[in-house]
């Protein structure tokens, strides 16, 4: 398929600010991949597609503040630092993107805080806008990351037009978040709320966790026509005993399996065998799915509303097959659903 066919028209005032006041509250459309049926009901019906033994996974990826402002020695100009990944401990080198990248060098000096008590060399260019900081400080490093999370904040997609704001720590993460390394949420786990984790637990529902660190190529657009040749970003993943045996006992037993994000889908399709059983895994991805894809593991999936050219909608379009996925993306901008990671879902069975 090519790029030029995941492009719509997306008015700004669709893209939502901020997430509803409670998580699982907002709407829900279901898809029916099979008959292309449309049903718009609330997030907090989702559960009435499920039955006692169905299975939910879900990605425990933890969010940190990655984006943080400096200031260039001699110059003082603002420069944002993005923070993809720490590549050392102890030497406290980080892989990162920098903006306005024409300004920064090898040798230049970042100066981070008010009273400038973070300082970082750049001691390597990697791409056109990545580079490989060392930060100098003296510390321990449990104490060296809360200084430089202090220093950072939540970062939520350009997409969304706004100032981040402190309450953006909390909101752009889910409540099962428990393995730091994502640079941007798994949207679609947002929506679960204490409660509605209770409520499945009350049915029977199962739930399983793995965890892949979502990267910025979540959000990025995709710059080739020819999607065969679009290369995504690596990422890093980890799927345990505990949830092979979940997803291969719901499998064997012919339960519904739910992948709850995109994230989750694609982890769960890395790390299947031939026998259509998924197996340990700790490494790294850059699966890249888009139609025509046949999949192996999940019965439904549950996202957000994406955005135009977006690989998150090119796997969508995947699963619930491209012609009922943009059409139901059409009929979503005309009944006023939101999109993006603070937006309204979308269930896919």
């Amino acid at each position: 398929m090519k790029l030029s066919q995941f492009n719509f028209k997306l008015p700004a005032e669709k893209i939502a600010k901020y997430p509803s006041p409670l998580r699982d509250d907002c709407r829900m459309m279901v898809l029916d991949k099979t008959t292309g049926k449309i049903e718009h009901r609330k997030f907090d019906e989702l559960l009435d597609y499920f039955d006692e033994k169905d299975l939910f996974v879900f990605n425990d990826t933890k969010v940190f503040p990655a984006r943080l402002y400096g200031n260039k020695e001699k110059t003082g100009a603002r420069i944002e630092v993005f923070l993809l990944r720490e590549l050392n401990q102890e030497l406290r080198l980080w892989d990162v993107l920098v903006d306005p990248a024409r300004k920064i060098r090898i040798g230049n000096k970042l100066y981070f805080g008010e009273d400038n008590s973070i300082v970082a060399e750049v001691i390597d260019n990697t791409t056109s806008r990545g580079r490989t900081l060392r930060f100098l400080y003296d510390g321990d490093h449990e104490e060296f990351k809360r200084s430089l999370y202090a220093l950072g904040e939540a970062p939520i997609p350009r997409e969304i037009n706004r100032p981040t704001e402190p309450e953006d720590l909390e909101r752009f993460q889910t409540i099962f978040a428990r393995n730091e390394g994502a640079v941007t949420a798994p949207g679609a786990g947002l929506h679960f709320s204490k409660v509605m984790m209770k409520k499945m637990e009350l049915k029977g529902i199962d739930a399983a966790y793995l965890t892949l660190h979502c990267g910025l190529g979540n959000y990025r657009t995709t710059d080739v026509e020819d999607l065969t040749k679009h290369k995504m970003e690596s990422e890093q993943m980890f799927v345990d005993a505990k949830c092979c045996r979940h997803v291969n006992s719901a499998q064997d037993a012919n339960r519904k399996i739910l992948a709850v994000g995109s994230t989750v889908m694609r982890a769960l399709e890395v790390c299947v065998g031939p026998d259509g059983h998924i197996k340990e895994f700790e490494g790294w991805t850059n699966k890249f799915i888009f139609p025509p894809y046949e999949f192996s593991v999940a019965d439904a999936m549950l996202v957000n509303f994406q955005f135009p050219y977006s690989t998150l909608l090119m796997l969508a379009s995947a699963f619930g097959g491209y012609d009922q996925v943009m059409g139901a993306y059409k009929e979503a901008i005309k009944g006023e659903y939101m999109f993006g990671p603070y937006g309204d879902a979308m269930l896919i069975i």
